[in-house]
């Protein structure tokens, strides 16, 4: 891995030691600078979970992507400043309050001197710092107050604000275990990726998010949307809060992005 060109993408200096505040910072600005997106699904362009594809969309490509491919992505760069990483599957809660299918995300166990530490640059909204997995006190963060609480066979379901987001399997995986359900998610018609369109990231003040034509800022908590009314300026909103120069836009959910023809993988620049 080019551990410099990966650092470059976050702003981030090489750091001297695999400390938490390193870890924190590299948290943060993975965050910042890494949207969470799932174009791929609506760009006919297929998601490989490989460390070296991986590398070549987020960092030379200068483009985002899902759970599996930001925390698999990451917790190679962790492990190449000398961080003991690993992958761990989880359940996504439904909306009921039940847990969703095995392997329905991935996140990251960082092991420290003071313990082990969730992280998660893949999940939309959620965590900007680490959290102990070890801490049964209420945890507070800039995106909300997450609780860890013990769940069946040894798990940890994570709640932020009260509501339940993921239960957390402690035994670590190896990133080829998510691939069958990484193509279930972007290829089934029953996914929510295929279902919908989105780009996203944390700000300073709050969130941006581009779903489609709709540009959606969050600023204080104050939530403020707007039309799109052209794709000049969907274009011109990819570039200018996300980093993105997209050759072509995502087809819209409902439409064959094969139908405009063979999909050619997208480029991103800054």
């Amino acid at each position: 891995m080019d551990i410099d060109a990966y650092l470059d993408r976050l702003g981030v200096a090489r750091p001297a030691a695999p400390d938490l505040a390193t870890l924190r910072l590299l948290q943060e600005r993975h965050l910042a600078a890494v949207p969470f997106e799932n174009l791929s699904s609506h760009l006919g362009e297929p998601v490989v979970l490989d460390e070296d594809a991986l590398f070549e969309k987020v960092v030379h490509r200068r483009r985002g992507g899902f759970c599996y491919e930001l925390n698999g992505l990451f917790a190679a760069l962790l492990r190449a400043l000398g961080y003991d990483a690993s992958l761990h599957a989880a359940q996504v809660f439904h909306a009921d309050g039940t847990p969703g299918p095995p392997l329905d995300h991935a996140a990251i166990v960082v092991a420290l001197d003071s313990g082990d530490w969730l992280v998660d640059v893949g999940f939309g909204r959620f965590a900007r710092h680490p959290l102990p997995l070890f801490s049964v006190d209420p945890q507070l963060d800039p995106d909300g107050e997450f609780l860890l609480l013990d769940a069946p066979h040894g798990d940890i379901d994570v709640l932020r604000d009260g509501e339940p987001q993921y239960r957390l399997e402690r035994r670590p995986r190896p990133l080829a275990d998510f691939v069958p359900m990484a193509w279930w998610q972007t290829t089934s018609p029953e996914s929510h990726f295929t279902q919908s369109l989105t780009c996203s990231r944390p700000t300073s003040q709050g969130r941006v998010t581009l779903s489609g034509d709709r540009l959606i800022e969050t600023v204080d908590g104050v939530r403020n949307e707007v039309r799109l009314l052209s794709p000049d300026a969907i274009h011109l909103a990819y570039r200018v809060y996300f980093g993105m120069t997209l050759t072509r836009l995502p087809v819209p959910p409902g439409e064959s992005p094969l139908t405009s023809g063979a999909p050619q993988p997208d480029t991103a620049l800054t």
